[in-house]
């Protein structure tokens, strides 16, 4: 059985939003503090210069490493990289993203992330990331899910799942990590 083409079929722009019970301080920290980010998701070490043209980088902890290792896949130092292009605490956060562990994604142009943080008054705060993705089809793909089965995670959903269940709860989903 061949696997689909599913590069027609992922968006260009990929909107994900979450509801989260914490504050926007709290889901601002979960996403740029290094301590916090290899909590959930898939154990990397989020850095941020948290000025505009600050650099950003992500390096795997030894789980996500020996994982990927598990699967064939040795990976380098530092796995995503990009530039901060907006930095407004606990607002809003805007990066470029280069996805740096397969060569072939790797020589996708930079895409642009952007985090908003909207405090809800009701002691919410929905959290909306918007991943522009153009000319980047296989991110896409990753992003979105698409090669779940295949070993290469849920993508924004999952994160996004698990970034929520650890600021509402103090731990990540069950086998997280």
């Amino acid at each position: 059985m061949t696997a689909p083409d599913l590069t027609a079929t992922m968006a260009a722009t990929q909107v994900y939003r979450v509801y989260i019970r914490a504050t926007a301080e709290a889901i601002w920290t979960a996403i740029t503090d290094p301590d916090w980010t290899v909590r959930y998701g898939y154990g990397g070490y989020a850095h941020y210069e948290l000025r505009a043209g600050g650099r950003y980088y992500v390096t795997p902890d030894d789980a996500f490493r020996a994982g990927a290792e598990a699967r064939g896949n040795v990976l380098p130092e530092v796995i995503i990289e990009g530039e901060v292009l907006e930095c407004d605490p606990p607002r809003k956060l805007v990066t470029t993203f280069r996805m740096l562990m397969d060569p072939a994604i790797a020589a996708e142009p930079l895409t642009r992330i952007t985090h908003e943080i909207a405090d809800r008054g009701n002691g919410t705060c929905a959290l909306t990331v918007t991943h522009e993705l153009e000319g980047a089809p296989r991110l896409a793909m990753i992003l979105g899910g698409a090669w779940e089965d295949g070993g290469a995670g849920g993508g924004y959903a999952w994160v996004l799942s698990d970034l929520k269940t650890l600021l509402e709860t103090g731990s990540p989903m069950a086998g997280a990590q």
